[in-house]
């Protein structure tokens, strides 16, 4: 991300109206492998592949914001990993993290992991490290701390079922475990500020707090996204894409300033349940128009969108949930140009 969008951004979250209005999306492996003509396993095996192709896209679409930006990630294996889950990476295929936890008594057992030197989180900050210089001289700076959510985490450890079961069934034992994660992942945004200076923002994601009712999202989940957020950056970011209108209103107090969610209940509601101070990133339909769609199409659903606001203040536009897979270049372009001429 640029100074200048940087700036945009904060002015955003801050309530100004910026012209053009501010387009951005959530990049990362479903889709900038295969739109830079790689595959799946290199991009995440090669400095080189991962950068270029980071490299091209910002250069390409200078008018988005990339979030997080130069995202080094292994899909949904990072922090599991960390917990000692087998991690399958297929060539070209998005990989997966085997549960660990197989009965909630081993719970009672488990350690929590050092950032610095367990799992895959040490290979994400090594690879950001060799590429710092290459970034910044493109004109770019590594703004945000990166990270899935505890109960995004529990549920890889445990399985989705697993997890779900554990927070009716064995609730000390699954807040315990959320407990230990959240410690977990504190320390690895505290590890990424502290690498890179530049961070001033943090990106966690969590689709399973949209699984879960409101009691359970009492209990389980507000106290350890609140002690997750704590930090002071200027940007606490959230995603959510599954059913959030639970937790939408929850997320000012929590200290979100910038969600992402799904496509599913129009942008304007959104505004309703999230408040006027929480920035709003969304929400075409990811992959039914923007990916699936013609560029007549995307057009269209931006129209729509637009339409839809009474107030352009604290919104961002881009699709329901991170960009798919599978969207090309001129559905972008085609989105770009058709937020262009409505501003």
């Amino acid at each position: 991300m640029t100074d200048r969008q940087w700036e945009a951004l904060l002015a955003v979250l801050d309530g100004q109206i910026l012209s053009p209005p501010p387009m951005g999306f959530i990049i990362d492996s479903p889709w900038l492998p295969h739109w830079a003509g790689t595959t799946i396993l290199d991009y995440y095996a090669s400095d080189e592949i991962w950068l270029e192709a980071n490299l091209r896209a910002a250069a390409a679409f200078p008018d988005l914001i990339f979030l997080p930006g130069f995202w080094a990630e292994y899909g949904m294996c990072t922090e599991p990993s960390a917990f000692g889950a087998r991690c399958t990476f297929p060539p070209d295929e998005f990989p997966f993290a085997h549960p660990v936890i197989r009965a909630s008594e081993d719970i009672d057992a488990l350690e929590i992991p050092d950032p610095e030197t367990d799992g895959l989180a040490p290979f994400v900050l090594a690879r950001l490290r060799r590429a710092r210089p290459r970034i910044e001289a493109a004109g770019h700076k590594i703004r945000f701390s990166i990270s899935r959510g505890p109960l995004n985490v529990a549920s890889f450890l445990m399985g989705v079922d697993g997890f779900l079961t554990a927070l009716v069934t064995e609730p000390e034992r699954a807040a315990r475990l959320l407990g230990a994660i959240t410690g977990y992942l504190v320390r690895w945004h505290e590890i990424q500020r502290a690498a890179f200076p530049t961070i001033d923002g943090m990106l966690v994601l969590d689709d399973i707090v949209g699984f879960i009712g409101r009691a359970h999202f009492e209990t389980f989940a507000r106290p350890h996204l609140a002690r997750l957020f704590a930090p002071p950056v200027r940007v606490k970011f959230f995603h959510n894409d599954a059913d959030a209108r639970i937790s939408a209103p929850a997320l000012a107090d929590l200290g979100v300033n910038l969600f992402n969610m799904g496509s599913d209940v129009p942008l304007g509601e959104w505004r309703r349940l999230a408040g006027d101070r929480v920035t709003l990133l969304g929400n075409i339909p990811p992959r039914d128009v923007l990916a699936d769609g013609t560029p007549d199409d995307v057009r269209a659903a931006v129209r729509s969108l637009v339409g839809s606001l009474a107030d352009r203040r604290r919104i961002i536009f881009s699709c329901g949930g991170g960009m798919p897979p599978g969207v090309p270049t001129e559905n972008i372009q085609a989105f770009i140009k058709a937020v262009k001429e409505i501003s």
